[in-house]
């Protein structure tokens, strides 16, 4: 385990902290009620629940993909509710191999927070492991969050255009390898890649139980990219490339950036 990824045992002993606040990050892209359906069912006891759609993006626009970022004062309005403060250790879990969990863990990074891991193995691995879930309501007293916007830490799409030839930048494409070569667009109205990426599918930062890969097969992941002056990493709407931002920080790799828009930004212009 690191500080990025954290295990459903260490989870276990910390449920009654009052400085750690868990978040319940389930979602289903073809079935948008599905998570908090789920939510509704059962969750780790404390837990909130935060919507992709509504909670950790904005609506969507001609341009900007399909999960824009979220506007940072309604995030830290809904983290504040949620008894977050600069003290407080987030942590996200969902059950699709962190897709959404690392979202989240991203936008606080964003925000300036650096307190907060993903749940190796999400919800499946808690559920394994027999801990409690519960159906009840998470009650605690709203906090101040105070966001620090790093703003170095996520480009657009005339950053990507003006940058991606250049020989010390790598353009991380971090959808699976049959979208990237454009065999197979189940979502977008295009089909293939941004020009000079190159494919580093995002599910191969877990294993098929969804268990996070080894700090040293992260870093052997990273090899021929980790040298690079400058990465930046997309995927079709910037949700799904935060498990390779995550898989990024925990091969050593501080300062990779996210192409927010992603692949559904960069087609928007092709039709």
């Amino acid at each position: 385990m690191t500080n990025l990824v954290i295990s459903p045992h260490w989870l276990s002993q910390h449920l009654d902290d009052t400085k750690v606040v868990i978040v319940d990050c389930r979602f289903s892209l073809n079935e948008p009620q599905w998570g908090q359906n789920e939510y509704n069912k059962n969750h780790i006891q404390g837990a909130f629940y935060l919507d992709l759609n509504s909670d950790l993006s904005s609506p969507v626009q001609k341009h900007g993909g399909r999960h824009p970022l979220p506007a940072v004062e309604k995030l830290t309005e809904k983290l504040s509710s949620m008894g977050v403060d600069g003290d407080t250790f987030v942590v996200a879990y969902d059950s699709s191999r962190l897709a959404f969990a690392s979202r989240l863990w991203w936008l606080m990074r964003y925000l300036g927070h650096e307190k907060v891991a993903v749940l190796d193995g999400g919800f499946s691995a808690w559920l394994a492991a027999g801990y409690p879930v519960t159906t009840e309501l998470p009650n605690r007293k709203p906090a101040v969050f105070i966001p620090q916007v790093q703003a170095d830490k996520v480009v657009d799409i005339e950053y990507v255009k003006k940058h991606k030839d250049l020989a010390e930048f790598v353009l991380v494409d971090s959808r699976e390898s049959a979208r990237y070569r454009g065999e197979n667009e189940p979502i977008d109205p295009v089909a293939g890649h941004i020009p000079g990426a190159v494919n580093f599918p995002w599910q191969e930062v877990t294993n098929n139980e969804g268990m996070v890969r080894p700090v040293e097969e992260q870093k052997g992941r990273w090899e021929k990219a980790i040298n690079a002056d400058e990465i930046v990493v997309y995927c079709g709407s910037g949700v799904t490339a935060c498990v390779n931002l995550l898989s990024l920080e925990m091969a050593g790799v501080k300062n990779a950036k996210l192409y927010a828009g992603s692949w559904s930004d960069w087609c928007s212009y092709l039709i």
